[in-house]
């Protein structure tokens, strides 16, 4: 009888420990991390579907309980992320809380416009080849400041430079509203998007093995600013 009161008890811890759906794959609740266990466990598919089901709990105001402080210390020997995050500076573009993820969840390197330049293949290079993460993802995002920047033809210091990074994703000829026209904007923000992805390909050959191989894979989104929604581009 002993034994069998034992048996249930541990039954029951194992339920009560069982995460809920939509934090099936996910090591942000409360104070738990990835581990590297459950970094190997990951592929680019269970990746993209983790951070979708993330997006998902944010965009609804379901966001994850994290217990940070527990976090800080759970995290302090190393860090298993399972993706990296290349998206804008804007503050309002935040990809720890809108794919609802913990500490050393995921690398997130952020520039305007989410612009891809030496410096940031060299940190997506660590982040894949070193630390092992399975997704890059490059998120651009609705009104975009950097992308009418570009569309307007702005000058301004090493700004300048940065947005001319962004100009071959704008289509000819350009609308005479020029950044008042949402719909082109959005359309450039999008191809955008698209245009880092290409520079991640073409620009690293460490990345480029890593997605031919299917290692690691590479998606690209749009953050909307009024929905807190993502939407993924298809490849």
């Amino acid at each position: 009888m002993k034994t069998r009161i034992l048996s249930a008890a541990a039954l029951a811890a194992l339920v009560a420990a069982a995460p809920v759906h939509g934090q099936a794959t996910s090591a942000a609740a409360a104070g738990s991390v990835q581990t590297q266990a459950s970094q190997a466990a990951m592929t680019p598919a269970k990746t993209l579907a983790l951070l979708k089901e993330g997006n998902a709990r944010f965009a609804a105001g379901k966001s994850t309980p994290h217990d940070y402080p527990a976090q800080v210390k759970a995290t302090a020997a190393g860090q298993y992320p399972y993706a990296a995050i290349v998206s804008c500076m804007d503050s309002r573009v935040t990809p720890e809380l809108t794919f609802d993820c913990g500490l050393g969840d995921i690398f997130g390197l952020r520039e305007a416009g989410n612009v891809v330049d030496v410096d940031t293949l060299g940190g997506l290079e660590y982040a894949t080849k070193v630390v092992g993460v399975k997704l890059i993802v490059v998120v651009g995002h609705s009104h975009c400041g950097a992308v009418k920047g570009a569309v307007d033809g702005v000058q301004l210091g090493n700004l300048t430079e940065l947005l001319k990074k962004i100009e071959p994703a704008m289509t000819k000829p350009v609308p005479a509203a020029k950044s008042k026209d949402d719909a082109y904007v959005q359309k450039v923000a999008e191809a955008n998007v698209r245009l880092q992805m290409k520079e991640i390909r073409d620009k690293s050959a460490v990345i480029r093995e890593l997605l031919q191989s299917g290692k690691v894979g590479l998606a690209g989104a749009m953050y909307d600013i009024e929905t807190g929604k993502v939407t993924w581009m298809a490849d």
